[in-house]
């Protein structure tokens, strides 16, 4: 149960970020920001529950899928 509450953390907090890093200029701060600031949250997770580093790939795979969706979900609504 952990885990999946941490995998849809994850996807569910990258979605709106995905969204509005689709609206800014490519590589500024902003961008950055939207990219990498669930970083955080998400390892305090991960330590929190107790998982070691073999859950990374699955963290991140969530986190860059909720990106690549947020943002197409930005592009059609334009």
């Amino acid at each position: 149960m952990h885990l999946t509450s941490l995998l849809v953390f994850a996807f569910g907090a990258n979605l709106p970020l995905g969204y509005l890093r689709e609206g800014v200029r490519k590589f500024s701060l902003r961008w950055f920001i939207y990219i990498h600031i669930t970083i955080p949250m998400i390892i305090l997770l991960r330590l929190h529950y107790g998982f070691g580093w073999s859950i990374v790939p699955l963290t991140l795979a969530c986190a860059v899928a909720g990106q690549l969706l947020g943002g197409r979900a930005r592009r059609r609504v334009q």
